[in-house]
């Protein structure tokens, strides 16, 4: 039985909200903006230090990834770095780990952060990408920041730091469909992608036993 969702969504997708309407649900555990929350406590730095590098990397970092240098930062980093030498690197690194725990807990829905690629190789996790039309992303952005002067650039700046972000912490393709057990556009609207989704898990957690 799959008993953890990943969700990746292009930004101004309406994923997060799906995701969270999942996660209620099925009375399991949302985990997405509490990454940054629990990744400030465990860290000890300003949850605002922690949301500036959430999902992004770090202008070095992406020059040395390109000669693998970064690989194995994972390993070096603990839940005790000091506030002096948190950075992107570190962010991704704890959000890994929470990746991590979320999973050997279960019962969980994971949006972004590359869950899809921690968790790629368990068979109980389901993996979900959420996209949706250029006019729809804009309209959804809009709304949210009125006063934002080119929307436009905005959401394209957004959605490629995510694909930098894959690309640099797990060398993973963001829109590989591979990555996938499903690509859905929320188009449709949001109660039927959310039950798209659901009648997903549970047709395959069927076909499982």
């Amino acid at each position: 039985m799959f008993r953890v969702l990943t969700l990746a969504r292009e930004y101004g997708s309406g994923g997060g909200k799906i995701g969270q309407a999942i996660a209620a649900h099925l009375g399991w555990t949302l985990i997405d903006k509490e990454f940054v929350e629990r990744v400030a406590q465990a860290a000890k730095v300003d949850p605002r230090l922690a949301q500036g590098l959430d999902e992004r990397t770090d202008s070095w970092l992406e020059r040395l990834s390109h000669h693998g240098l970064w690989q194995g930062a994972f390993d070096r980093v603990s839940y005790s770095q000091p506030s002096d030498f948190f950075d992107a690197e570190t962010m991704a690194a704890l959000a890994r780990r929470m990746i991590e725990d979320a999973y050997r807990q279960g019962n969980a829905v994971i949006v972004g952060r590359g869950g899809q690629c921690v968790l790629q190789a368990r068979h109980d996790a389901f993996h979900v990408f959420v996209y949706a039309p250029w006019a729809e992303k804009v309209a959804r952005v809009r709304a949210r920041r009125p006063a934002h002067a080119d929307i436009d650039a905005w959401i394209h700046a957004r959605d490629r730091q995510r694909a930098d972000y894959m690309r640099s912490y797990y060398e993973c393709d963001w829109m590989n469909p591979h990555l996938y057990h499903l690509m859905i556009s929320s188009t449709l609207g949001e109660a039927l992608v959310e039950s798209t989704i659901l009648q997903a898990l549970q047709a395959d957690n069927l076909a499982r036993r």
